[in-house]
């Protein structure tokens, strides 16, 4: 088996509010939260993580949440020094997301000395009465803010990340957000649906939002506003100029191994002819006192469920051979469902690659029933 791509994920709970559709590991500060000690946890996890895991080349290093952009520069910086003595760190994208109501001229400043390469804004939309509904905690003129300050003290490769399907929400509406988007000339920008998930405020108590077909077209003119700008779909949701993708996602879409760490955080580790997925203790003031891993291994079944799942959310698909590498399954394995993809009208099969439609990408949730 060839050597599969690592990455490294790291989860940061806290929130200065919880959205009503965030189905994350997050949750409101009530009071300071526990940062210090919260990063002196999570270099204990990673050492954990390391006993088993022998690999010191990463891919990717991601700071997701939560609002990793709470985490005062001091301290990140104290943390990448403990990852700067377990990994080799050349050449490897390195992304922090940041809420445009947090940012911080000084703290952006001190990331990019500390070596974070690129920044993951959540904007959602630039509509002040949508963000309202959205339980966010920033302003339209904030998102515009933070991305000078980025771009002020030297990131050049940022993301935008635009929701469409909002409450309420016009077609008009979801492409004037994609194009104050592009006017900011990000390298990346990530349009992608609202969805309401269980467990969350928006469940339990339903905003009115647009019809599929609404919903479809605001998709297809958003793709076509996003193409025209220069910015290539790689995934249903992705869009970048050329030679800037999400390479921490790709390696998730590609079904590569991570490491998780941070409350919560969840993992995948190929093990010769396993794999391994990794869950830490979700309670952040509970993670602080117990943060080892549960650890499962995945069944034939759900390995190809998984790696489907991913790898059919890139434009480009995925090979046969891939397939078998990172699964150690036979190509017959997949055989059936890729027979019924084409009848469907969800797959092509070019060669030995598997490529979804355009119908197929809208439709994946039908596609993955298929399996």
């Amino acid at each position: 088996m060839k050597d599969i791509p690592l990455s490294l994920y790291i989860h940061f709970p806290w929130c200065q509010r919880k959205c009503p559709y965030c189905d994350f590991n997050s949750l409101a500060m009530k009071s300071e939260p526990p940062i210090t000690r919260y990063m002196q946890t999570l270099v204990k996890d990673l050492k954990e993580e390391l006993k088993i895991e022998g690999r010191k080349k990463l891919t990717s290093i991601f700071f997701g949440g939560g609002t990793p952009s709470l985490i005062p520069g001091t301290s990140l910086s104290n943390f990448f020094s403990a990852i700067e003595r377990e990994f080799d760190l050349s050449n490897v994208e390195i992304t922090l997301e940041a809420n445009p109501g947090t940012y911080d001229l000084r703290n952006f400043r001190k990331y990019i000395e500390i070596g974070v390469n690129r920044l993951s804004i959540g904007a959602q939309t630039f509509d002040q009465s949508a963000l309202e509904k959205l339980g966010r905690t920033h302003s339209s003129l904030e998102i515009t803010e933070a991305f000078g300050v980025a771009r002020k003290v030297g990131f050049e490769n940022i993301n935008l990340d635009i929701m469409y399907g909002l409450p309420a929400q016009k077609t008009f509406r979801a492409l004037e957000d994609l194009e104050r988007a592009i006017d900011l000339n990000p390298e990346h920008i990530s349009w992608y649906e609202l969805t309401i998930e269980p467990n969350t405020i928006f469940f339990s108590q339903q905003p009115s939002i647009p019809s599929e077909k609404v919903k479809e077209d605001m998709f297809h003119l958003g793709r076509e506003k996003l193409a025209a700008a220069g910015y290539k779909q790689y995934e249903v949701s992705a869009y970048s100029k050329t030679g800037k993708e999400s390479q921490h996602n790709i390696n998730y879409w590609k079904f590569g191994d991570y490491l998780g760490i941070g409350a919560g955080a969840h993992g995948k580790i190929t093990s010769k002819d396993r794999i391994i997925r990794t869950r830490k203790t979700r309670n952040p003031v509970d993670y602080l006192e117990r943060y080892n891993a549960i650890k499962t291994e995945v069944c034939k079944k759900e390995v190809i469920t998984e790696f489907l799942i991913n790898a059919l959310r890139l434009v480009e698909g995925f090979e046969l051979s891939m397939f078998e590498e990172r699964c150690n399954k036979n190509r017959s394995d997949l055989e059936p469902f890729i027979e019924k993809g084409i009848s469907s009208g969800f797959l092509n099969l070019v060669k030995d690659k598997v490529v979804p439609t355009t119908k197929g990408h809208l439709f994946l949730n039908e596609l993955m029933l298929l399996i």
